[in-house]
């Protein structure tokens, strides 16, 4: 069903590693169902794109962490503990999305290095860069107001569609979910059972500044919102932990300490990222 409301169609997904994560769960998904000789998988600097030719469809990853343009844009090297972004920038990206008939957006985990963000005013080209510090949620506000501009400005909102995908949480503090202080997301097999449950990763400030922010424009600029929050904040136990790809050797101090190295941010698959496409799916087609 997916793949014949693709057809003829290119589907993008935008944004960080967690968003490349929920693409790479809809490509597992779809080519499972599509001959070994009538799909393809490219990659090209920032763009990752997967066909399915029979459809004339595709599914497509663009890596920007920011949505605006930033220093940490490079889809490979891009570890910057001094992170910055550019205001006004939107473009620099926006460039690369235009065409396409569905987009879902995210951004949060790289916005999330202190209480303060950099802001420049000017070009990185520049000899003297001219920078502000703003509060992460002045900024993050400002990265979102410019993705409505870009979608108000080149999407036809008449026949595509648009989604924003909520913050993915992270289970790096045990005392969260009451286990004893000093543990992650490592060795977790079973899901948190309290309803209420929050951690303190996921920030409150920032998810009103989405809900806000899209609720003000909602009648110009109809995104809809995929909040994906709260249901995963339950599932420590899905993170890839220590077995996700080790891009470095880890040294013999991280073997005997799995805690030190365990991912708690990304996701297996599969697993909850295929979570948030149902819900995609769903109201793709019913809502």
């Amino acid at each position: 069903m997916m793949l014949e409301a693709l057809r003829g169609k290119r589907m993008l997904y935008v944004g960080d590693s967690l968003n490349r994560g929920q693409f790479t769960s809809m490509v597992c998904l779809l080519q499972s169902v599509i001959p070994p000789n009538a799909k393809s998988f490219v990659t090209n600097g920032s763009l990752t794109v997967f066909t399915a030719m029979d459809y004339n469809a595709t599914v497509e990853f663009y890596w920007a962490p920011f949505l605006l343009e930033s220093n940490s844009d490079d889809a490979i090297v891009h570890r910057i503990s001094d992170r910055m972004v550019r205001r006004d920038s939107i473009n620099t990206h926006g460039d690369h999305w235009k065409g396409r008939d569905i987009v879902v957006f995210n951004t949060y985990l790289w916005w999330m290095t202190g209480l303060k963000m950099k802001i420049l005013q000017g070009s990185y080209k520049d000899d003297e860069m001219q920078v502000v510090e703003v509060s992460t949620e002045d900024a993050y506000s400002l990265a979102i107001n410019s993705m409505l501009s870009w979608v108000k400005q080149n999407m036809d909102l008449t026949r595509t569609r648009v989604f924003f995908t909520s913050m993915s949480p992270t289970h790096g503090k045990s005392q969260d979910w009451g286990a004893e202080a000093g543990g992650n997301c490592y060795n977790e097999t079973t899901m948190i059972e309290d309803p209420n449950y929050w951690g303190s990763d996921s920030r409150k400030s920032i998810m009103r500044v989405i809900s806000d922010t899209l609720h003000e424009h909602q009648d110009e600029v109809p995104v809809t919102f995929l909040n994906i929050t709260q249901l995963s904040a339950y599932r420590k136990d899905a993170h890839t932990s220590i077995y996700k790809k080790q891009w470095n050797p880890l040294t013999p101090e991280q073997l005997a300490n799995p805690v030190s190295y365990a991912d708690c941010v990304h996701w297996c698959l599969p697993g909850l990222p295929d979570t948030w496409n149902e819900l995609l799916f769903a109201k793709l087609f019913y809502f």
